[in-house]
């Protein structure tokens, strides 16, 4: 019954599907590999953009910036990005104090969308 051509093929199916089991499993490695260089970068770029915060704004603006950062955090990324481009373009003089830090937000915030609904 060995060499039947049914277990042959059966036989050739498996070698192939652990050879690509294989290669998924080394291909994994790899993916992990780069995973973690990202994350890395990603934690780097993170640390440089605090750092940045910390350099330009006082302990007031900060402490606004973490109140939104708390109720829209999407919006306080949207401000943080552009905090960190003002001061890498060096458009910054000085330090962001609160009544800038408030200004800055009220200029960032979108605009609220009203609906008037009438019904006829």
């Amino acid at each position: 019954m060995s060499g039947s051509p049914d277990d042959e093929r059966l036989e050739e199916l498996r070698k192939k599907k652990m050879q690509e089991l294989q290669e998924q499993q080394g291909g994994g490695q790899g993916s992990a590999e780069q995973q973690q260089a990202e994350e890395a970068a990603q934690q780097r770029a993170e640390q440089q953009k605090q750092a940045l915060l910390k350099q330009h704004l006082t302990d007031e603006a900060r402490q606004r910036l973490n109140a939104v950062q708390m109720s829209k955090p999407d919006f306080a990324e949207q401000v943080e990005r552009q905090i960190v481009a003002l001061a890498q373009s060096g458009r910054i003089q000085g330090r962001i104090d609160d009544d800038k830090m408030k200004a800055l937000l009220k200029e960032l915030q979108p605009e609220s969308k009203s609906f008037n609904i009438r019904r006829r």
